[in-house]
């Protein structure tokens, strides 16, 4: 297998009472770019489950860090080192309540805005220069306690848009290897209406 050229790392809880909840987007994108491109994400690696394959046609390590989300940042820091990669070949894909249900955001660097797995991964690599892809879960409504709602399960109704997202953010990040993240961006974020946003 070749050395990988990039680290693709999706944020979440382990354990099964995590596993379909909006906090955990980011392992369900890995399992599908895992699915769609014949990777096992099995290997025992740095607290971590790690695959190795290709993704558009580049070596990749796709990892799901099996520490709890708000303390990340050291097994991503371990893989890193293990495959010999600078941050800036990092992608890391994880859910974001600040953006609309289903939106996409790419950005190439830029602060933890509030979410605790960003901020443990900015404060163990001491950069925020990585790329990052932030899969909107905000559902457009009021809901009162938001660490009870990124931590509730989907119910069966929601399950179509969960997989269209997913598989959205599964483009996305296929596309920022392809093509660079800045080409991506062009793509990808956009409002759920189509219009480009006004930031990156």
């Amino acid at each position: 297998m070749s050395q990988p050229e990039y680290l693709i790392v999706g944020l979440g809880n382990p354990g099964d009472e995590y596993k379909h909840t909006p906090h955990n987007l980011g392992f369900l994108v890995i399992d599908r770019l895992a699915e769609t491109n014949s990777i096992r994400v099995s290997r025992k690696e740095n607290m971590s489950l790690v695959g190795l394959g290709a993704v558009a046609g580049k070596p990749v390590a796709l990892a799901q860090p099996q520490t709890f989300m708000n303390v990340n940042g050291p097994a991503v820091k371990g893989l890193l080192e293990r495959y010999d990669l600078t941050p800036d070949r990092l992608l890391v894909v994880y859910d974001e309540l600040d953006l609309p249900w289903g939106q996409l955001r790419i950005r190439m660097n830029g602060s933890a805005a509030g979410h605790n797995g960003v901020k443990s991964l900015i404060g163990t690599l001491g950069t925020d220069r990585f790329v990052r892809l932030r899969v909107g879960i905000h559902p457009g409504k009021t809901f009162g306690d938001g660490a009870k709602y990124v931590l509730g399960q989907f119910k069966r109704a929601q399950m179509q848009e969960v997989e269209e997202t997913v598989g959205r953010a599964a483009e996305a990040v296929e596309s920022i290897i392809a093509e660079g993240a800045e080409k991506a961006m062009a793509r990808f974020n956009r409002r759920a209406g189509g219009l480009p946003n006004e930031e990156a």
